[in-house]
């Protein structure tokens, strides 16, 4: 694992020694942030289970203002803290120790607002439709958001997404990565 552009280009990532932890691959991570291009600069970015924090950090080291990582299990938060300070990012990140539907109402009260929701689910355990009902219900996103939600392809996005448009989709082997904007404008 490692940073691929920007601030802390090639920059490794400490990574989990077990499985029980599974980072995004580089090649998918490029994929996604190629996809992206320019979309992250200065933006406010929101990595929904973040595991080592992996495609959070990427965003910071290409120029994202913030990015707040949710994570519940602390190991991956230990390792999320490991890599932000490795690089120089905790000033620019928050952790979340809560499980992603409680983060998501918290934010909401806050009144969070995110340009960038990255979201990499445990595959095939039913997160993506729990956790899109969960953000239909707390819109901490704008009418110009892009969500990205990686995921296996024998686990396929439902065929309407309230709130969501489909907008690009890219396979790599058996990995899904779905691009989505907010179909309007939560806050008005």
């Amino acid at each position: 694992m490692r940073i691929i552009s920007g601030t802390s280009k090639g920059r490794k990532l400490v990574a989990p020694r077990n499985r029980s932890v599974r980072p995004t691959s580089d090649r998918v991570k490029e994929s996604i942030f190629n996809i992206l291009g320019g979309e992250i600069e200065g933006n406010i970015v929101l990595d929904l289970f973040a595991g080592t924090g992996n495609l959070g950090i990427e965003s910071l080291s290409r120029g994202a203002e913030k990015a707040v990582f949710v994570e519940k299990r602390s190991q991956a938060i230990r390792l999320i803290q490991k890599n932000l300070a490795q690089l120089g990012l905790k000033d620019r990140s928050e952790i979340l120790p809560k499980d992603v539907n409680r983060a998501i109402g918290i934010l909401n009260q806050r009144g969070e607002s995110f340009d960038l929701i990255l979201m990499d689910p445990p595959y095939e355990k039913g997160m993506i439709q729990k956790t899109l009902r969960k953000l239909n219900s707390h819109p901490i996103y704008s009418g110009d958001s892009i969500l990205v939600i990686e995921h296996d392809r024998r686990e396929p996005l439902p065929l309407t997404i309230e709130g969501w448009d489909l907008i690009r989709q890219q396979r790599i082997g058996d990995t899904l990565i779905s691009f989505l904007t907010s179909r309007k404008n939560p806050q008005g």
